[in-house]
Formats: structure tokens, sequence, C-alpha cells
């Protein structure tokens, strides 16, 4: 039997989509090519934005025309769809579609009644029953499952492994969050934090180097707060680099996503400056540059305490790269507070920005808060954050041409004009900048030292260094 899966939002996400899939790969499903001739169809759903929300209705909308083709409906459309005409005349089953992931959990008990096309509907807490729903549909005459059920005990189960296929793999080590930002549903939706423990963690290490996995992102909503007994995340990446050296391990990066500035302590920094294997890539959301608006926001830290970190870290890490996320347009945001915002990125000098206006979200502090921004303000706020961070980028990569560095190769590119050039790969640096450079199909999956040469856009042109 054969699934399809539709992923969107976080890395979570892609996690948690590639671990579904490993248990239906376990059961023998092979994956499909389009959702129009699988027999079961996963949308593993983001809230974090109204407008996450919206495009999964549109989905919706295609995919009851698609099951009305499956079934052979009378009012289907079999033109809109061939590929799925050609299953159903073949007596292919109806398709089976579940919808998972955080709009599922927000809106558990009301989604598919509205959307009757939903078969089943997967919580946070209720990805596990994946397999459920699978030997349901193996042996349908001996199998029930009702995965729609109300969450009654909200435990997460960490997935044992989370990962598809390639050089990368996702490593969740923790989930959920306490912070409660006023903006943010997470909290709702993915409940309050739980760790994962290290043993746990340390296996899953040993199945990607079994793979060939070569760097490893380990995942959480707030992933420096990981606490699991008396130990906190620096010394968990600690622990991870040396069994990763003991065990001789293939894979030779470690990244980490994503950080909270309150819990990024002065300990992780030590951390990243003795222990190689990290990658000199910190993602560290500022989301406002106003002190106001970081109160009313709930971050729990000021302009100057975020500006202090990135200060530590530049002196420590001179070689280390910045990345965050953007936030404008926050209700009670002024001209002077967005201000403030412009001038904390010329100060920080991110060598990348999420950038996005405030979107409110029901259920959340912030959507009823006084002085909402119109949203023509919050459009010209965010273009004129947008290029001012768009220029940092350009001159701090100008920087870097003339210089070698080591980069990860991932996979061919598939723009070549013809068969005749020489392939060109695709990789990254392990401060997270892309790089594309001639080469043979034999680096892929190896790390090779490159002479940076010229810049396309935003990613680097190099050639293999041979000395």
């Amino acid at each position: 039997m054969t699934y399809f899966f539709e992923t969107y939002g976080c890395q979570m996400n892609v996690a948690e989509s590639a671990a579904a899939q490993e248990t239906l790969r376990q059961r023998g499903w092979t994956a499909a090519s389009s959702a129009e001739t699988a027999d079961l169809a996963v949308i593993n759903t983001c809230s974090v934005r109204a407008t996450a929300e919206s495009r999964i209705y549109g989905r919706l909308g295609w995919y009851a025309g698609l099951k009305a083709v499956r079934s052979r409906k009378p009012a289907a459309k079999p033109s809109s769809y061939p590929q799925a005409a050609r299953r159903a005349q073949s007596g292919a089953p109806p398709l089976t579609l579940v919808v998972m992931g955080c709009m599922a959990e927000r809106l558990l008990s009301s989604l598919q009644s509205d959307f009757p096309l939903i078969d089943h509907t997967l919580g946070t807490w209720r990805k596990d029953r994946i397999g459920e729903i699978a030997a349901a549909l193996e042996t349908p005459v001996c199998h029930t499952v009702t995965a729609q059920a109300a969450d009654t005990e909200r435990v997460y189960q960490f997935p044992a492994v989370s990962h598809t296929g390639g050089v990368s793999a996702f490593v969740p080590i923790m989930h959920g969050c306490d912070n409660f930002c006023t903006y943010c549903i997470v909290p709702q939706v993915r409940g309050r934090e739980v760790s994962r423990p290290p043993g746990a963690i340390l296996a899953e290490l040993d199945v990607l180097a079994r793979r060939g996995v070569r760097e490893i992102t380990v995942l959480g909503q707030n992933v420096n707060s990981y606490r699991h007994g008396g130990l906190t995340f620096p010394g968990l990446l600690e622990k991870i680099a040396a069994h990763l050296r003991q065990s001789g391990s293939s894979i030779g990066w470690v990244r980490f996503l994503t950080s909270h500035p309150k819990d990024f302590s002065p300990a992780l920094v030590d951390t990243l400056c003795r222990e190689p294997l990290l990658c000199r890539h910190i993602h560290l959301p500022v989301q406002h540059g106003s002190t106001k608006i970081l109160t009313a926001m709930n971050r729990r830290y000021s302009r100057e305490d975020y500006l202090g970190i990135a200060a530590r870290i530049r002196g420590s890490l001179p070689d280390a790269s910045l990345s965050t996320d953007i936030l404008v347009g926050f209700p009670g945001e002024t001209d002077g507070d967005f201000q403030e915002t412009l001038d904390l990125v010329r100060q920080a000098r991110f060598s990348e920005a999420y950038m996005y206006y405030y979107n409110p979200r029901a259920g959340t502090p912030a959507a009823s808060m006084p002085e909402q921004v119109p949203l023509e303000v919050k459009k010209a706020r965010l273009q004129m954050v947008i290029d001012l961070q768009m220029g940092i980028l350009r001159e701090e990569m100008a920087k870097h041409i003339g210089a070698e560095v080591t980069v990860l190769a991932e996979e061919v590119s598939q723009n070549r004009k013809n068969k005749m050039e020489s392939p060109a790969i695709r990789g990254k640096t392990a401060q997270n900048q892309r790089v594309i450079f001639p080469g043979s199909e034999s680096v892929v999956n190896n790390f090779v030292k490159i002479h940076l040469t010229g810049l396309t856009g935003n990613t680097f042109r190099g050639k293999v260094n041979e000395r």
C-alpha cells in the first residue's frame, strides 16, 4: 500500500511527518508519487498564523474533489484528477485522508464535522496512532480505529526515529513551550515542555549513523530550555558530541533549533567554543527591537539583553553566523518602537532573518489588545525592515568571497542546462550559508573544502580546493 504526505510549518512538523512515514515503511508501505495515486494521504498542519490555516482549507477543497473521483461519485470531475481517475478505474479503494498537526489539535472537536471528507484527525497527542490507521486499511474487516477521539491523556510520545533519507536529519529532543508569548498559540496546541531522555536521543543518533547521515539538527520549540533530571542543554550537547566521537559516527555536524534569548546562557556559548562538532550558526529570534513591545509580547528579555547576548556570541565565536525572527506591527507599536527595531537590525547584522507582520491568533492575549496596527502600516513597516536586512545580508556575504570554507555537499543541482555540463553540487557551510560548485557526484554526502568565488543572489559560488 502507498502513502503521500503534505507537511506545512516548522521543522518539528517535518520531523513528525518523517516519524509517521517511518512507521508506515516498517509495515511495508511505500511512498506514492502524488496524492492522486496514494491509498493514504496525510496533511500535517501548522497553526502558528491564520494564513497557514487558510492554506489548509484550500487544500481540503482540492482533496474533496480528489476523493470524489477516487470514490467514483456521480458528480466527480475525473478530468481534473486524471491519475486518480485511472486509479479508480483499476478498482483501487477510495483514498483515506488524515489531518494531523497543530491545526488538527486546535480544531480537534470540530474539524472533522466541518469537513466530513477527513477520515481521521490526529491531534498533538495522537500522532503515534498512524500505525492503527494503517492496520485498519490493510485488513479493514478485522480492524477499526477511532483516531479522532478527544485527548484524555496529554502525554507526548517522542518517535524513535525521525528520518526519511538524505544526508541530514532532525532529532526532536524536547516538545512544548512554557513561555506563553502573548501572540503565540504554540503552548495551546503543543502543551507544556517535556524533555526526551538522553539515552533515547543517543540511540536515534546510532540509527542515523548506520544510515549514513552526516548532519543532525536537534529540535525543540524552545530547545535550550531542555532539562532531563540534572542534565541541561549545554550538557546534552557535550554528551552528544562525546558519543559521536566515541562511536566513530558518520555524523560530523550538530545544529540546534530554536533557541529563546532568555535561556541562552554563557554556559551554552562556552560549549559552542569548546566543541568543534557544533556548527557555528545560531538562530536566536529577537522578534522586536523595542523593550516596551518585548514586554507586551511577554518575551522576558530587553533590547539591551539581546544585544548583550549577540555581543557575547560575536566576541567568543567571531566566525559564527546569527539569524533571527522579526515581527512588526504588534499591537501598540509606534513609529518610535519600529525605529528601534530597525536600529537593532543595523547593530546585530544578522546573516538571515525571517520577517513577518503581526497576524492575530484567536485565543491569544495579543488578539484582544488595544491599539491594533492597521494592515497597510504593518505591510509598509515589513517592507522597510526587509529592505534593510537584505542590504545588510549582501554586505555581509560579500565579505566572505575569497574565503575557504567546509561545505557539506547535499545534492546534485537540478538546474543544469544540459546533460553535457559538469554536475553542479549544492551544499551548505557550518554557518548555514548556501553554496553551489562544480564537482563530481561522488562528493555528495561528504564534507568538501570549497573556495568561495562569487555570489548569485543569496547563494555563494565556489570551486573545490584541490590543495
